[in-house]
């Protein structure tokens, strides 16, 4: 079966949906059958993979609310064995839909769906910058939560509340769900403000800080523009290098073997 990763953060603009798009291309570039399961309405893992989210007929809103077989919704992406469940503008509307079921029907819909999805290896899910129905469904549906941070202040505070809800989630809904791991993006070794925040993080979330750390990178915010993840826009930058790092070490963490290192410099 799958791995089901759902990657969540309730502050905006923390590198979310870039950290989602370039593991999952880094996956499928080392032979890792890998889906991306775009929740949020923003449609910006579609996007960022080459498809325009406004032109879609079918996504995940059909297959949450109008029961459409989620594989007629999925598709390929123009990366051997990186597909996609897309997002359009409209899911918005499933919150409203969504939160007008009984309470235990709304909040598992997304796992329902993806426990017939077969043939992947992972299934990394981009959940909505909230903490809302969607999210929480995103959170019921998985394995484990991978938590992007941006290196800034206030970053602790946000996460103290993320993990809050991770813990009423296993309570409630799914006692399997576990913290797969937080990932520092947006990092500037240059400020002393940054640093401190790594530090801040790790003192406070020890073992559970990925050593790959995520730099701001000029290649990765580019990249999204022409429809690609960082690691195929931009492979050497020091930003593509740094996700391909964290993949590898998400992979290994798994009990995979990954034939790649960085070259030195």
């Amino acid at each position: 079966m799958a791995l089901r990763y759902t990657f969540a953060n309730q502050k905006g603009g923390v590198g979310k949906t870039t950290t989602v798009v370039n593991l999952a291309a880094s996956m499928a570039l080392w032979g890792f059958r890998t889906l991306v399961v775009d929740a949020d309405p923003q449609c910006n893992a579609t996007t960022s993979l080459g498809l325009d989210a406004r032109a879609l007929e079918r996504s995940v809103y059909e297959v949450l609310v109008g029961g459409l077989p989620v594989r007629q919704a999925i598709v390929s992406t123009r990366w051997d064995g990186l597909d996609l469940l897309p997002s359009t503008p409209g899911l918005a509307g499933a919150t409203v839909e969504l939160n007008a079921e009984p309470a235990q029907e709304r909040v598992g819909r997304l796992a329902r769906v993806l426990a017939g999805v077969e043939g992947y290896d992972y299934v990394l899910v981009d959940s909505p910058p909230s903490l809302g129905v969607l999210t929480v469904n995103a959170l019921v549906a998985a394995q484990g939560v991978v938590v992007p941070v941006q290196c800034e202040y206030l970053a602790l505070e946000g996460l103290t509340q993320l993990t809050h809800t991770i813990t009423l989630v296993q309570r409630a809904l799914n006692p399997n769900l576990a913290l797969r791991g937080v990932v520092m993006t947006m990092f500037d070794r240059r400020t002393t403000l940054a640093n401190e925040v790594v530090s801040q993080v790790r003192k406070h979330f020890p073992k559970r800080v990925f050593e790959s750390v995520i730099p701001r990178s000029v290649r990765l915010s580019e990249a999204p523009s022409y429809g690609e993840p960082g690691v195929v826009y931009a492979p050497r930058s020091q930003g593509a290098v740094a996700y391909l790092c964290l993949a590898r070490e998400l992979l290994v963490g798994d009990g995979h073997t990954v034939d790649w290192e960085p070259e030195p410099g």
